[in-house]
């Protein structure tokens, strides 16, 4: 999401007649998107907005932004916290970028804009930025309406609100025209998608799957409690969607799953995996999990690392609870220490590393689609995905970016395969 909120303010700046830099010291414009669903990436943003703060005292012509959750959460204070900041854009704010950059450039205004009534964004007329780029996302949706007890998504992107899928389509297909072979369809809460009573995420999925010279699909994040029959068998009847789904778990213990208020249970999730698996036997299932939620006992504990055994996912994202202002679990008793989350958090990873690389070595010998996308980091070297998500990395001297190509994976590690070119498909 961010990734394209940022493409989007950048196309802004770029009809603005700025072109990117590198440099921070070569920036007339210096706007830091952020992130604050977990206290590590708001730090994170916090301390990279400290490092341009001398920048700006060096050059004070330089229009120094923040944008993004943690700017919606925390508003003027990160103006009385950063003296020298010159704009505070919220995540609904972003269509009226344009006439702040004017008037901070022009009267030197200082602006905080948290406004969460604001439209969503819509694409901009075609400049170019996105000529020669493989892959590419877009937002169909906003916004949740779950309010998950450990949760600031709701509060920094306020309620569920769709896009217009006339509008998503035509996003699509100028992608395409400028060379996008993939697509990944973005939202917080993606199967939520609704235009009207009848037309729902897999109506919207069928007709991108329509459009032309698009080779894959993909999106992301589902919510397990939304994730509908209809929506698990279009794996089955579309071909361009990739077996691939991201379906967060958090916790594989009922009691804490109520806490969080996720709205269903360990076998509720363990059932839909099953149906995935039955309609798309080589679907790659990642997902999200949180360790340290308050009130998790050892037994919790073991509970998520059994659901982790039971369904050997390919990939996941794990990490340590956090407390996020405002939200309901941060005023929950029964913290857990964080030496303890920390080496819950060790164990979690230990095994999950364990299995993905277990399930990655199965794939050495095997021929696999790859979509190039770009240079790899060793010399000589390119990289690209496998339908399933598996990043493949292969030696080649044609030019092969934007192709889909045939690679045998000749070795696995856990983060990426290795494999040689077999042959060029389209």
């Amino acid at each position: 999401m961010n990734e394209y909120d940022s493409d989007y303010l950048g196309q802004v700046l770029v009809s603005s007649n700025y072109l990117p830099t590198d440099n921070p010291k070569q920036a007339d414009v210096i706007l830091i998107n952020t992130c604050t669903v977990r206290a590590k990436a708001a730090q994170k943003a916090l301390s990279l907005l400290g490092r341009m703060v001398p920048l700006k005292k060096r050059n004070p012509e330089l229009i120094l932004g923040i944008t993004g959750c943690l700017a919606q959460q925390e508003g003027s204070s990160l103006m009385q916290r950063f003296p020298d900041l010159d704009l505070v854009l919220g995540t609904r704010e972003k269509e009226r970028f344009e006439s702040f950059l004017k008037r901070i450039s022009t009267s030197r205004e200082k602006i905080v804009a948290i406004d969460m009534d604001g439209p969503l964004v819509s694409p901009l007329p075609n400049n170019g930025y996105f000529k020669g780029r493989v892959k590419s996302f877009i937002s169909v949706m906003e916004g949740c309406n779950n309010f998950c007890s450990y949760c600031i998504v709701p509060y920094v992107r306020g309620r569920e609100v769709s896009r217009p899928p006339k509008e998503i389509l035509e996003e699509i297909r100028h992608l395409v025209s400028q060379g996008t072979r993939e697509i990944t369809l973005l939202g917080q809460n993606v199967n939520s998608y609704k235009w009207d009573k009848t037309y729902g995420f897999s109506s919207l999925l069928k007709e991108v799957n329509k459009i032309e010279d698009l080779a894959r699909i993909r999106f992301t994040t589902s919510h397990p409690k939304d994730l509908s029959d209809d929506l698990i068998n279009i794996f089955a009847e579309l071909d361009n969607l990739c077996p691939h789904i991201h379906l967060p778990f958090q916790s594989g213990s009922n009691k804490i799953l109520r806490l969080m208020n996720r709205r269903y249970s360990r076998e509720r999730y363990i059932d839909l995996i099953g149906r995935l698996r039955q309609v798309r036997p080589e679907i790659a299932i990642t997902s999200d999990v949180m360790v340290g939620f308050p009130k998790e006992s050892d037994e919790d504990f073991q509970m998520t690392l059994d659901l982790i055994k039971k369904i050997e996912f390919d990939n996941l994202y794990s990490f340590k609870y956090s407390d996020r202002k405002g939200t309901s679990a941060e005023k929950m008793e029964g913290k857990v220490d964080d030496s303890k989350k920390s080496s819950r958090l060790e164990t979690l990873q230990r095994l999950q590393k364990d299995i993905t690389l277990g399930k990655n070595r199965m794939l050495e010998g095997t021929r696999m689609e790859v979509l190039v996308e770009g240079y790899g980091k060793r010399n000589g070297q390119l990289t690209g995905r496998t339908a399933s998500n598996k990043v493949v990395n292969f030696s080649c001297n044609n030019n092969v970016i934007g192709n889909l190509i045939d690679v045998k994976i000749q070795h696995a590690a856990v983060n990426s395969l290795q494999g040689i070119l077999t042959n060029m498909n389209h």
